[in-house]
């Protein structure tokens, strides 16, 4: 598979692929893409970004301005019959123009909006809703998320498209351009989530409630030895297992008969959140995040500790070897440090190793060699001509 790429969506889409075994093929122009140097840095100035939204692939480096590097990647993409994008697939780079040389061609096209222009997820996201309803209470600007949620998303589906098409064309033998929208990921998620819906038939915006759950109990709390934890009690089975480890059953009954809240369902809880909130506050802050964790451990309460970057990697066991999706690996220039593999885990195949992000270009000579069959005289006589970059120092 090829990839033609920058930021999230479409590198996530051709990792989550590789990931999983695929041979996936990443072409950028020479001296790297618009993406090549994002944040976050290693201390030697390399993109960690980019070496965290490459793994598993192999890159090539060609000028993309002139037409001996256009007709490479034309070449590699009909030879591999799978293109995932984020450029402007348009002139040389549109599916019509690809397909004259792979009639079965399967293409992911991923844009901003449905109509080509230009959307990111730090423009998308004001438009969806949530960071007006984000935030506190009194606060009056929206609260904007640092996770680009629906760069996510989409370069989930951008696979999971890719693979429907392939499996199509294995069964029909007919290729397929499939079109995706950032602005239509973000808006179908809202949709799915119930809140277009919500607007339509109650005609009301949710309010801005800190960081309370909607629509049931979930709050943070403050500890005694200066870490917050969230606490949802979503479910029955939740809310039991909190009221039994706090000892709180008599206090919330004397909520339930003040109110008249059923305090055993979750619009009861959501509609009695302050008060609840109110009785556990101090429960919480008198004890620590050490307590804590003893005290919930195996009851069924379901929480989880604030953390920082920093205190993910140090204290939580979920980020390190002790899970089987991390591991290890040196990356050439930058040093060894924990790499996740795919997520996925499947019961009839080994998990894949960890494969680090390639060098920019280190597999150029190597692709056009086994890809399109060119001789290592060719190959030099690109290089010369500045249509290739074969190599990159490991310290760049």
């Amino acid at each position: 598979m090829i990839e033609g790429s920058a930021f999230v969506a479409a590198p996530l889409g051709g990792m989550t692929l590789a990931q999983l075994g695929a041979d996936v093929i990443r072409f950028d122009d020479i001296g790297g893409g618009l993406d090549y140097q994002r944040w976050p840095l290693a201390p030697g100035g390399q993109s960690l970004f980019w070496a965290g939204m490459n793994k598993g692939k192999r890159s090539v480096s060609v000028n993309l301005r002139s037409e001996a590097g256009r007709e490479l990647v034309t070449g590699l993409v009909a030879k591999a019959g799978n293109l995932i994008t984020n450029f402007p697939a348009r002139g040389w780079l549109s599916y019509e123009r690809m397909r004259e040389h792979r009639p079965d061609l399967v293409m992911v096209a991923l844009t901003g909006n449905r109509d080509g222009t230009s959307e990111v997820d730090y423009t998308v996201n004001p438009a969806t809703g949530f960071p007006l309803a984000s935030g506190p209470r009194n606060l009056a600007e929206p609260a904007n998320s640092l996770m680009p949620t629906w760069d996510v998303a989409m370069g989930g589906l951008t696979a999971t498209g890719l693979l429907a098409a392939d499996r199509h064309r294995s069964r029909t033998g007919e290729g397929q351009l499939i079109g995706l929208a950032l602005s239509d990921v973000a808006f179908a998620m809202v949709g799915h989530l119930g809140r277009v819906a919500e607007a339509q038939l109650g005609g009301r915006d949710q309010d801005k409630d800190g960081n309370y759950l909607y629509g049931a109990f979930g709050h943070d709390f403050a500890t005694a030895d200066g870490r917050r934890v969230m606490v949802v009690a979503l479910t029955s089975r939740q809310w039991n297992a909190l009221r039994e480890v706090t000892g709180q059953q008599k206090a919330f009954d004397q909520i339930a008969k003040a109110t008249g809240l059923d305090l055993d369902t979750e619009s009861g809880r959501y509609e009695g959140r302050d008060l609840i909130a109110a009785i556990l506050r101090p429960w919480f802050g008198a004890r620590t995040l050490a307590e804590l964790r003893e005290l919930f451990d195996g009851t069924g309460v379901s929480w989880g500790p604030y953390q920082t970057f920093t205190q993910l990697v140090a204290d939580d066991p979920r980020c390190s070897e002790a899970s089987p999706m991390w591991e290890t690996v040196e990356h050439p220039g930058v040093g060894s440090y924990l790499m996740p593999g795919t997520p996925l885990e499947f019961s009839g195949l080994p998990r894949q190793p960890v494969r680090r992000a390639p060098l920019l270009g280190e597999h150029t000579e190597e692709v056009l060699s086994e890809v399109l069959g060119l001789t290592t005289a060719e190959i030099g006589r690109l290089e010369q001509e500045g249509t290739v970059a074969v190599s990159v120092p490991p310290d760049r």
